[in-house]
C-alpha cells in the first residue's frame, strides 16, 4: 500500500479508441469528453458489477471500447491485436510469440491469441462473452480469444482490477468482456488484403454479418469470418535479426553479452569431424576441408561468424481460420426473454522451429557415401569417427495446431415485481490437435547413418545384417550440405501427434433489483449462483513409453531405452475433471446525494464463496466507493481479495519433454538434454489482494483526464519454475546440493563436481506455489475533442506505468520483471512505460484520417540481479500507424473504403535475447514480444452496411 499513494498522483484507466457515445455512457469509468448529446438516463450494464448499471458510478476502472473505433487504425487486424495496443495489456501472446513447440507456455499452440493484463499471466485474466465465462481453449487453461465472433462484437469492456467476488476464479488481474450486438438489423460485410513491403506475410480478411426480426417477437443474427495470414517462415528474412543471442555465464569474470551473427561452434551445416587433430567440415562435394573458426565468445558452444551453423525458426506463424456464429432471441412473454446461440472457430496455426541435430554420432570410416579418397583420410586404427552437424537438409520441426472451438449458450431472463432474473447454460468444447512434423526418430536415424554397399547399391547395414527388422530403411548422406535426399529425410523423421479435449459445462443464475431506498436513492442488490464442471483428456502418439531399441544398430548411435523421438508430448491422460460451486452476493448503496461535500457518494461490495473439488474452499470479496464531488471531479477506489485455482493441466498434465541447450553453470557446458515438464497435483489456489484508487477530472466538455493507481499482491502464487534458470542453478550449487531447487536438475554425480562428466542430463520445469508476486503502477489517460482548421479533430493519450513485477521466493534472490524484456518460462516483455496516442481528423467531408503512435521505454534484458551483463539494456521502440477512410453512400447502403499502413516509418525493433537461450542463437528471441518485427505493411479494403 505504500506505493499506492504515489500511484494516485499520476495514473489512468487504460482506455482505447472509445466512441463519444459510449464514452459518455461510461464517463465515470473512462472520464472521456463527448461532443454528442446522449440521454442522461441511458444505462449500460457495467462489467465488474451485477448491480451498477451506469458507468458513471463504477468504483473501479472499466474501459468501454467500441469495436469500430478499436479497429479504426488497424482494420483487418484481430480484436486481440487491437486490444494489445491498450497499454494495460502487456506480455500477451500471438502469431509472433512461438515460445516453444509443445511446452505448457504454448498450451499446445504457441501462436494462439492470449490476452494478458499487467503481464501477470493469461490465466489470471478472465475472458467473458456477454458476462459469461468462456471455456478454456488451450490445454494450459488459457483462452484463445479468436473463438469470439469478431464481426458481431459491439464493444469490449476491460476491468483493470480484481473481481473474483463478482465473476469467480481467475479474475486476479482483471476481466475482458466481449459484448455481442444482439440487435443487429441489416447486412454488414468487410474485406481486406494486406502484405508487408518485403512481399511476405500476406493477409486476407473477410466477414459477413446479418441480423433481422422474425415476426414480432423474434430476432435472428448470423455471421461468418475468414482469416488468412501467410506468415514469415524464416527469421533470416529480416537482416536486422541476425542470429541474435546472449553469450557468457553471467558472472563478473564472464559476463553476459548480447551479440549478433552467432554460430553454433560445434555444429556446422556440412558436418564437423576431427582428422589428425584438426577440425574439418564436409563441403558440398562430401570432402573434408579445414573448419574456419569464428570469433570466440564467453560461451564455448557459440562463436561469432565462422563455419558454424545456426538456427532459423519462424518469425510470424501462419494462420487460416473460419469463424461462424448464430443467435436467436425470442420474447416468450412481455417480461420473459429466451435465447440460444452457437459459436464455432476452426483455425490452423503453423510455425517452424528446431533443426535436426547430430551430436558426436559415430560414423563408419568405410561409410558408403564417402569416396575412397575421403575414407583414406581417417586412421585405419579406428572403425569410426565422430560427427556433429546441424542438418539443414532435414526440414525443421513443424508444429501445426488445428483447433476446433465451440461455445453453445442458451437461457432465459425476465423481470417480475421489479426484480430481474436470469438463468443461463453454457457448453464449451475445445478440441486441439497438434501435429509435430519432422521429429527425428533416433532409432531410424541410427539405422540410416550406417550406409554400406550391397550388390552395387548403397543400403542401410541393418537390411543386410538383420533382414526383416527395418527393410524400409533409407540410407542418409550427411556429408556436406545439400546431400540428404528427401527420401532419407522423410525416413528418419516422424510426425507425432497430441490431441487434447477440454469441455466446460456452466450453469449460472441470479436475481437483481432494488429492495429498498435510502435518503440518497435506491439500494441495488444481486444474488447469483454458479455450477460448472471442466473436464480434460488427451492422447499422444509420442510418450516416454516410446523407447529406442538399438538392435541392429552399430557404433552406439543410439541408447537402448532412450527417448525414441526428440520431442515428446507425454502420456495420454484419461479424463480428469474439476467441479466448482459458487454463491455470490453484491450490493451498491448510495450514501450521499447533492450534499455540501458530494454530488453523490456510494459504496459497492461483493462476497463469494467458492468450492473446488480439487483445490478446496475459498472466500473472495471486494469493497469500493464512488465519490462525485462535482460534475467535474470524481474519486473512486476498490479493495478486493481474489483467487485463481490451479487448472486441470496444472494438476494432472502428462509429462512432456523438449530438447534444450542452456548453459550448465556448474560444468560450463551446454549439452543437448531434455527439458521435462511434469504436472503438480499438490497445487493450491493462489490468493490475490488488490487495491485500486483513482480520480476523474473533466474541466471542460471537450477535455478530460482519468488517473488510477493499483497495487496487486499474489500470495501462494502458481508459477512455472525452470531448473536451468540462473537463480535456481546458483541456489542449488551454493547449498552444496541441499537446496530443494536441486530437484529441478538431473546429474550423475551430485551438485558439486565441476567435471564435464557430471554435465546435466535433464532440466525440470514445473508449476509450484511460490511465495509472492507483486506489482503496482498507474494508468493515465487524457482526451481532447477540438476542431482543426474548422474541421473535427480529436486526440487521446493513454499511458501505463508499471515499474515493478516482483517474483519473491524462499532462498532465491527476488527477480523484478518490471521494465524487463525477457524472462524464464516464456515471460513476455513488460516495459515499465507503455504509451498509445491516437489522433483523428476529418480534413473534408466523408474522409477521416486516423494516426496511432505506440511507444515503449527502454528495458533491461534480464531482471535477475545476480546476473552480470556487459550492457543489460534494450533500447526504446515506437511505431506509427496511418489509416485513411472514405465514406460513400451507394444505392444499396453505406460503403467505406480504406487504405492502411502499419509501421509507417519501417522502424526496426532493437535486438535482444533471453540469457537462457544463448546456446541456440537464431531459434527464438531476437526482439521483445510486442515489438513489430514485420516492418512496414500495407492493407486496403472495404466495409459495407445495408
Amino acid at each position: 500500500m505504500k506505493t499506492i499513494s504515489m500511484a494516485l498522483l499520476a495514473s489512468v484507466s487504460a482506455l482505447a479508441c472509445v466512441s463519444p457515445v459510449q464514452a459518455q455512457t461510461a464517463e465515470g469509468a473512462a472520464g472521456v469528453a463527448s461532443d454528442v448529446p446522449h440521454p442522461s438516463d441511458q444505462e449500460i450494464i457495467v462489467t465488474g458489477s451485477r448491480t451498477i448499471k451506469n458507468g458513471n458510478a463504477s468504483p473501479m476502472p472499466v474501459t468501454v471500447v467500441s469495436t469500430d473505433d478499436l479497429l479504426k487504425v488497424q482494420p483487418g487486424a484481430t480484436l486481440a491485436d487491437a486490444l494489445n495496443t491498450i497499454p494495460a495489456f502487456s506480455g500477451s501472446r500471438g502469431s509472433s510469440s512461438n515460445p516453444t513447440t509443445i511446452g505448457s507456455a504454448a498450451g499446445g499452440n504457441g501462436s494462439a491469441n492470449q490476452l494478458n493484463l499487467r503481464n501477470l499471466g493469461t490465466t489470471r485474466t478472465l475472458v467473458l462473452m456477454d458476462g459469461k465465462r468462456v471455456a478454456p481453449t488451450l490445454f494450459n487453461g488459457a483462452v484463445d480469444v479468436d473463438v469470439i465472433p469478431q464481426a458481431l462484437v459491439e464493444r469490449v469492456d476491460i476491468v483493470t482490477g480484481g473481481v473474483s467476488a463478482v465473476y469467480g476464479s481467475d479474475a486476479i488481474s482483471g476481466v475482458v468482456n466481449y459484448v455481442i450486438n444482439h440487435k443487429l438489423q441489416g447486412f454488414r460485410a468487410e474485406a481486406s488484403e494486406g502484405i508487408t513491403q518485403y512481399g511476405d506475410d500476406p493477409k486476407t480478411d473477410a466477414s459477413l454479418a446479418w441480423g433481422g426480426k422474425l415476426g414480432d417477437r423474434g430476432h435472428l443474427e448470423l455471421s461468418y469470418e475468414y482469416r488468412y495470414e501467410g506468415g514469415i517462415d524464416n527469421r533470416t528474412s529480416r537482416p536486422w535479426l541476425n542470429q541474435v543471442g546472449v553469450t557468457g555465464a553471467g558472472t563478473a569474470a564472464n559476463p553476459y553479452v548480447l551479440q549478433s551473427n552467432l554460430r553454433q561452434a560445434g555444429f556446422p551445416f556440412g558436418g564437423l569431424t576431427t582428422i589428425g587433430g584438426n577440425k574439418m567440415v564436409f563441403n558440398a562435394a562430401g570432402v573434408p576441408v579445414p573448419f574456419t573458426n569464428g570469433t570466440a565468445t564467453g560461451t564455448s558452444a557459440i562463436q561469432i561468424g565462422g563455419d558454424g551453423g545456426y538456427w532459423d525458426s519462424s518469425l510470424i506463424s501462419r494462420l487460416r481460420a473460419h469463424q461462424a456464429f448464430g443467435r436467436f432471441d425470442y420474447d416468450v412473454a412481455d417480461d420473459v426473454h429466451a435465447y440460444v446461440q452457437a459459436s464455432g472457430n476452426f483455425k490452423t496455426n503453423t510455425n517452424y522451429a528446431e533443426t535436426a541435430q547430430l551430436t558426436n554420432v559415430n560414423i563408419s570410416r568405410t561409410n558408403a557415401f564417402l569416396s575412397p579418397a575421403v575414407q583414406a583420410m581417417f586412421p585405419t586404427t579406428s572403425q569410426t569417427f565422430a560427427l556433429s552437424e546441424l542438418m539443414s537438409d532435414v526440414p525443421r520441426a513443424q508444429a501445426t495446431a488445428d483447433s476446433q472451438q465451440f461455445i453453445f449458450t442458451g437461457g432465459f431472463s425476465g423481470k417480475v415485481h421489479g426484480i430481474s432474473w436470469n438463468i443461463d447454460y453454457t457448453h464449451g468444447l475445445s478440441k486441439l490437435n497438434t501435429n509435430l512434423a519432422n521429429d527425428v526418430n533416433r532409432q531410424k536415424l541410427g539405422y540410416a547413418l550406417d550406409a554400406v554397399n550391397s550388390n552395387g547399391k548403397i543400403v542401410c547395414n541393418v537390411t543386410v545384417t538383420n533382414p526383416g527388422l527395418a527393410d524400409s530403411c533409407v540410407p542418409i548422406n550427411v556429408f556436406g550440405p545439400g546431400n540428404v535426399s528427401p527420401a532419407a529425410a522423410a525416413y528418419i523423421t516422424d510426425t507425432v501427434n497430441y490431441k487434447a479435449t477440454t469441455i466446460q459445462d456452466d450453469i449460472t443464475g441470479g436475481f437483481s433489483g432494488s429492495p429498498f431506498s435510502t435518503w440518497a436513492g435506491e439500494v441495488n442488490a444481486a444474488l447469483s449462483a454458479e455450477w460448472r464442471k471442466v473436464s480434460f483428456h488427451s492422447s499422444s502418439s509420442s510418450t516416454p513409453a516410446n523407447l529406442v531399441d538399438c538392435t541392429g544398430i552399430r557404433f552406439n548411435n543410439c541408447t537402448t531405452g532412450g527417448a525414441l523421438n526428440d520431442f515428446q508430448f507425454g502420456q495420454s491422460l484419461l479424463p480428469v475433471s474439476q467441479t466448482v460451486w459458487e454463491v455470490a452476493g453484491e450490493f451498491d448503496a448510495p450514501l450521499l446525494k447533492d450534499s455540501a461535500i458530494a454530488k453523490s457518494l456510494s459504496i459497492n461490495g461483493a462476497a463469494r464463496t467458492t468450492s473446488y473439488n480439487t483445490s478446496g474452499h475459498y472466500w473472495t470479496w471486494k469493497i469500493g466507493f464512488d465519490w462525485a464531488v462535482t460534475d467535474k471531479l470524481r474519486f473512486r477506489g476498490t479493495k478486493s481479495r481474489d483467487i485463481r485455482a490451479p487448472t486441470l493441466y496444472d494438476l494432472f498434465a502428462p509429462t512432456s519433454s523438449v530438447p534444450v541447450r542452456p548453459t550448465d553453470l556448474l560444468t560450463n557446458t551446454s549439452p543437448t538434454v531434455p527439458s521435462i515438464n511434469p504436472s503438480n497435483p499438490n497445487l493450491k489456489a493462489e490468493i490475490g489482494n488488490s487495491f485500486t484508487a483513482g480520480v476523474v477530472f473533466k474541466p471542460t466538455r471537450r477535455l478530460s483526464f482519468a488517473i488510477d493507481g493499483y497495487d496487486i499482491k499474489i500470495s501462494n502464487a502458481i508459477t512455472q519454475i525452470d531448473g536451468s534458470t540462473t537463480a535456481f542453478q546458483n541456489a542449488c550449487y551454493t547449498s552444496g546440493g541441499s537446496s530443494p531447487y536441486c530437484a529441478l536438475q538431473v546429474r550423475p554425480n551430485g551438485y558439486t563436481s565441476t567435471a564435464t562428466s557430471n554435465a546435466v542430463q535433464a532440466w525440470i520445469v514445473q508449476n509450484v506455489n511460490i511465495s509472492e508476486i507483486e506489482t503496482w503502477g498507474v494508468d493515465f489517460e487524457a482526451n481532447y475533442a477540438a476542431t482543426l482548421f474548422t474541421r473535427p479533430a480529436s486526440l487521446r493519450a493513454l499511458v501505463a506505468w508499471q515499474p515493478h513485477i516482483y517474483y519473491r521466493q524462499p532462498n532465491v534472490t527476488t527477480i523484478d520483471q518490471g521494465g524487463v524484456a525477457f524472462g524464464p518460462t516464456g515471460l513476455g516483455a513488460s516495459p515499465s512505460v507503455r504509451v498509445s496516442v491516437m489522433a483523428r481528423f476529418q480534413p473534408i467531408n466523408h474522409v477521416t484520417v486516423d494516426i496511432m503512435e505506440r511507444w515503449r521505454n527502454a528495458m533491461k534484458l534480464s531482471g535477475d540481479p545476480t546476473q552480470v551483463f556487459v550492457n543489460n539494456h534494450m533500447a526504446a521502440f515506437g511505431t506509427t500507424a496511418l489509416n485513411v477512410a472514405w465514406d460513400a453512400d451507394a444505392s444499396f447502403g453505406h460503403m467505406q473504403y480504406f487504405v492502411n499502413v502499419q509501421n509507417l516509418f519501417n522502424a526496426t525493433p532493437p535486438i535482444g535475447a533471453y540469457s537462457g537461450n544463448g546456446t541456440r542463437a537464431g531459434l527464438r528471441d531476437g526482439f521483445a514480444l510486442g515489438d513489430d518485427p514485420r516492418g512496414r505493411s500495407f492493407a486496403a479494403g472495404v466495409k459495407m452496411k445495408f
